[in-house]
């Protein structure tokens, strides 16, 4: 909620229906977050919003989408990205499936891929002046952030069993391994030209190492670079590897990360008036960049009036939604 006002408004009594049909009047995007016929139900389906004003966008965001066998079902995360086929692929060797916390479907296949949506829908809107549905699926959205996977089948990537492949903790030169101060270090030397630094890093003879692609041994030359890597401090490594183009970085805490030395230098992170850290906006943009709020999120309802007044509501009108609890205040208080 950081940078953003919020209203409360329960569009399940009719009256509140018909002020968010008000409020979608003079809007330019709905983002509406429900399972398929939930809007449909409640007199707010894209029909009855785009008649009343046909530059609407109306984006769909929703877990399996407008139609299909799944569409008024629920669900989560895992299961959308279970049905995309993407988390058969996440896991380590002889372990079941497993999946990365809740950013993969949720927010990238579908609140990043629904936000570009919206951008393109915005766009077209310049040339046609018209308003459109967007039908974002995170099920879909997820398989298609996942078309490298696809298109990489024929080029031996994902070949073999889950956890024994280049990308999926497979290789020795893509994996974490555990420090001596009980952290972790990040290694992603693909490239040969990276993978000798890594060995020179490691203080190991090329010469007397296997090949970098010998599939048969790269369980023995994790375990040999596991040993290694727990000789030393995480702030050991980093002084070893830092400046290399070997492609070893520390496994930042949320604890550590805004205080890293890039990240600082970037000014990454920001630090609200609550004394929060959390990410600055990106990406960063040359000519109009975002300008970072540095209050806290808004309580549940804390500009309700604010909005209402905006959008053409007077004083009386949001009393009476007010008194018929169909609108919420908090903190601070309305002045009615």
């Amino acid at each position: 909620g950081r940078g953003k006002r919020s209203l409360a408004l329960n569009i399940k009594r009719p009256p509140g229906a018909a002020a968010l049909k008000r409020l979608c009047s003079a809007a330019d995007v709905l983002i509406e977050p429900f399972r398929h016929g939930v809007m449909e139900k409640l007199g707010l389906g894209p029909e009855v919003l785009l008649k009343e004003n046909p530059r609407l966008i109306y984006a769909r965001l929703s877990g399996y989408g407008q139609t299909g066998k799944y569409a008024k079902s629920a669900g989560h995360d895992i299961n959308f990205l279970a049905l995309s086929g993407v988390l058969s692929k996440l896991g380590r060797k002889d372990e079941n499936p497993c999946a990365p916390i809740n950013l993969l479907a949720d927010f990238a296949g579908g609140g990043v891929m629904c936000a570009l949506g919206i951008v393109v829908a915005l766009y077209e809107r310049t040339k046609s002046g018209k308003g459109q549905v967007i039908d974002a699926s995170m099920v879909k959205g997820v398989a298609y952030l996942s078309s490298f996977l696809w298109k990489s089948q024929n080029l031996g990537l994902w070949n073999r069993p889950r956890g024994e492949n280049l990308l999926d903790s497979g290789a020795p030169f893509y994996e974490t391994y555990k420090t001596s101060d009980g952290k972790f270090m990040a290694v992603g030397a693909i490239e040969p030209q990276f993978y000798s630094q890594l060995i020179k890093g490691l203080g190991l003879d090329p010469d007397k190492l296997p090949s970098q692609l010998s599939f048969s041994d790269w369980p023995k030359m994790k375990k040999k670079f596991a040993s290694i890597f727990a000789q030393k401090t995480q702030a050991e490594w980093c002084s070893i590897f830092d400046g290399t183009d070997a492609c070893v970085t520390p496994v930042l805490s949320f604890d550590d990360v805004a205080s890293h030395q890039h990240n600082k230098e970037r000014r990454s992170f920001i630090k609200n008036d609550q004394e929060e850290i959390s990410p600055r906006p990106a990406p960063l943009l040359s000519r109009t960049p975002s300008v970072s709020s540095f209050k806290r999120d808004p309580f549940i309802g804390e500009h309700t009036e604010e909005i209402l007044l905006e959008y053409g509501f007077n004083k009386q009108e949001i009393a009476k939604l007010y008194s018929d609890k169909v609108i919420e205040f908090s903190k601070p208080k309305a002045n009615l």
